[in-house]
Order: structure tokens, then C-alpha cells, then sequence
């Protein structure tokens, strides 16, 4: 009977542990490794929710800040990324001034388990899978009904996409998949 608890115990810690791994800020960037999201896909994700003048919009691990400048400049929404990468959010807040964006979009240095997303009408991700697993309870809680998120190429395990849209090739002989659900 010990030794069936004492397995319990090291099963549950071994079950904890990416999400102690994941919220450690030295370890969190390797939750979702900078791999940027090709142009051609950046305005698909946007188009594909109906991105809207005004709306907020969140892009979750927001590397070099791509989708949120697109979003404040193509579509004027009012666009935060959050990176917790120091030199790409720095990166990106210096493109932000360098375009004039400062008051549509921002970016946050920080970890994205982290954030409230309670505002948000449209959240983008593109993250891997065990990150997606981190991220989906606090989407989950925090989202209010109507909110649409759109996920590249690793869907939102246990959600049912409103869509799926494939591109074929985004220029660089690559295939993209676009999930779009609605909370």
C-alpha cells in the first residue's frame, strides 16, 4: 500500500512538472520555441477571424511582433502581443514606435500563463502542442462568450473548430492549417 502511494505521489509530481517548467521564466521560452509566422499566413489568421477596427486582439507568444503590428496597421484593431523573450519584445516595441502603432498596439514582456485575456475578441497562437494544453484551461476560464481564437497549425485539443483552412503553400513550399473556434 506504500508503495502504491509513494507511486501515486511521484506520478502526480511527474505530471505537475511542465507546468512548473512552463511558468519558470528562465525555462518558458521553451514553451513555444520563436519560429515566425510566414506574411501570407499572418493576414489568413487575421482575415479568417474577422478582425475587426477597434476590437482587442491578443497574440499569444508574439515573437518578432508581426501579427500584432499587422493587426494594428491593416486592420486598426487595438493589438497586444505578449512575448516573454526580452530582445524580441523589445524588438517589436522599437517597430511599434519606428511605425507610429503606440497607441493600437503593444507588447507585453512576460509569460503568457500569466496574462489576463479577460478583454480580448480575438486571440492568435502558434504554439506547440503541450504548450496549447497549458494555455487552453486559462483561455478556457478568462474568454468571454463570443471570443474567437485562431490557432496555426496545432489545433486546440478538445475545442471544435468553427473552421479549418488549409493553405497550401505560403511561398516558402509549406502547407499552414488555420483553426478558428468561438468560446
Amino acid at each position: 500500500m506504500i508503495r502504491f502511494a509513494v507511486v501515486l505521489t511521484c506520478a502526480s509530481l511527474c505530471a505537475l512538472a511542465p507546468i512548473t517548467f512552463a511558468q519558470d521564466p528562465k525555462n518558458a521560452e521553451k514553451l513555444a520555441p520563436y519560429y515566425p509566422t510566414p506574411p501570407i499566413i499572418v493576414q489568413k489568421m487575421l482575415e479568417i477571424t474577422s478582425l475587426q477596427p477597434g476590437e482587442k486582439m491578443f497574440d499569444l507568444g508574439s515573437g518578432d511582433g508581426r501579427i500584432v503590428l499587422a493587426a494594428a496597421s491593416k486592420f486598426k484593431a487595438d493589438a497586444t502581443g505578449v512575448e516573454l523573450d526580452e530582445s524580441l519584445a523589445r524588438q517589436s516595441s522599437e517597430e511599434i514606435r519606428r511605425r507610429g502603432l503606440q497607441k493600437t498596439a503593444h507588447i507585453i514582456q512576460g509569460d503568457i500563463l500569466q496574462q489576463d485575456y479577460s478583454s480580448a475578441d480575438v486571440v492568435t497562437v502558434y504554439l506547440l502542442p503541450k504548450a496549447m494544453q497549458l494555455v487552453r484551461p486559462i483561455l478556457e476560464k478568462q474568454l468571454k462568450k463570443g471570443t474567437r481564437v485562431v490557432a496555426h497549425d496545432f489545433d486546440m485539443t478538445g475545442w471544435k473548430p468553427e473552421k479549418v483552412e488549409t493553405i497550401e503553400d505560403d511561398g516558402e513550399g509549406r502547407s499552414h492549417t488555420i483553426y478558428l473556434y468561438r468560446r
